[in-house]
C-alpha cells in the first residue's frame, strides 16, 4: 500500500522545455523564472574548457572526458550528447538534490535528449515548443543575424524532422508571445502539481 507520508507535490518538478532551434526556449525560461524566483534553470556539464567569464556551476559544470564517461557508465548523467568532439550532459545529483528540496528545474534541451531524460525520469515533463508556422520560425532565425541562409535552411530542416516527434511530448505549446507561451507553461506546472498519481507514492523517482 502507497505511503501517505511522501508525495511528488512534495518534490520539485522536473520541467523540460524542447524543439527547434531559434524558436526561443531559452526566453521562456527566463520569463518562467522572472515570475517565480524559486524556479531553477538548470546547469549542464561538458568536457569543454570554460571561456572568459564562465563561472563553475553557473555557466557550466566543467569536468574531463574521462570523468564524463566515468559517470555514464555509473548512470549519473540523466541525458546526454557530443558536439564537436565534446561531451555535453546533464549530471543527475544536482537534479535529484534540487527536486529533493522542493525546487521546480527548467531544462532548455535538444529533442533527442529530451526524450532520453524523459526514459530516465518517468515523471519528468516534457514540453515541445513551436513557431506558429515554418515562415516565423524562419524569420526568427534571420533576426538572430548568427547564420547564413544556407544555415538557416538546414536548420529549419531539422526542424521538420524533429516536429515528427512531437507527438512523443506531454504537451506542446506555440512561441509567437513570449509572455502568452510562458503563461501556458506556467499553466502546465500547476495542473503537473495537482495530478493525483503524484500524491501517494512510495518514494520519489523523479
Amino acid at each position: 500500500m502507497a505511503s501517505y507520508e511522501r508525495s511528488l507535490e512534495e518534490q520539485g518538478l522536473l520541467i523540460v522545455l524542447s524543439g527547434p532551434s531559434g524558436v526561443g526556449k531559452n526566453s521562456i525560461i527566463d520569463a518562467l523564472r522572472e515570475e517565480d524566483p524559486g524556479r531553477f534553470h538548470s546547469v549542464s556539464m561538458t568536457t569543454r574548457p570554460p571561456r572568459k567569464d564562465e563561472q563553475e556551476g553557473v555557466s557550466y559544470y566543467f569536468t574531463n572526458k574521462l570523468h564524463f564517461e566515468e559517470l555514464i557508465r555509473k548512470d549519473k548523467i540523466l541525458e546526454y550528447d557530443s558536439y564537436c568532439g565534446e561531451y555535453y550532459g546533464t549530471p543527475r545529483e544536482p537534479i535529484e538534490r534540487m527536486t529533493g528540496q522542493n525546487v521546480d528545474i527548467l531544462l532548455d534541451l535538444t529533442v533527442k535528449g529530451a526524450l532520453e531524460l524523459k526514459r530516465n525520469c518517468p515523471n519528468a515533463v516534457i514540453v515541445f515548443v513551436t513557431a506558429s508556422t515554418e515562415e516565423a520560425l524562419r524569420e526568427r532565425l534571420m533576426n538572430r543575424g548568427t547564420e547564413s541562409e544556407d544555415a538557416i535552411d538546414k536548420r529549419l530542416e531539422t526542424a521538420r524532422e524533429e516536429m515528427t516527434k512531437i507527438d512523443l511530448f506531454d504537451y506542446w505549446v506555440i512561441n509567437d508571445l513570449i509572455s502568452e507561451a510562458a503563461n501556458d507553461v506556467s499553466a502546465i506546472i500547476r495542473a503537473e502539481k495537482r495530478r493525483t498519481l503524484r500524491f501517494f507514492v512510495d518514494e520519489c523517482d523523479l
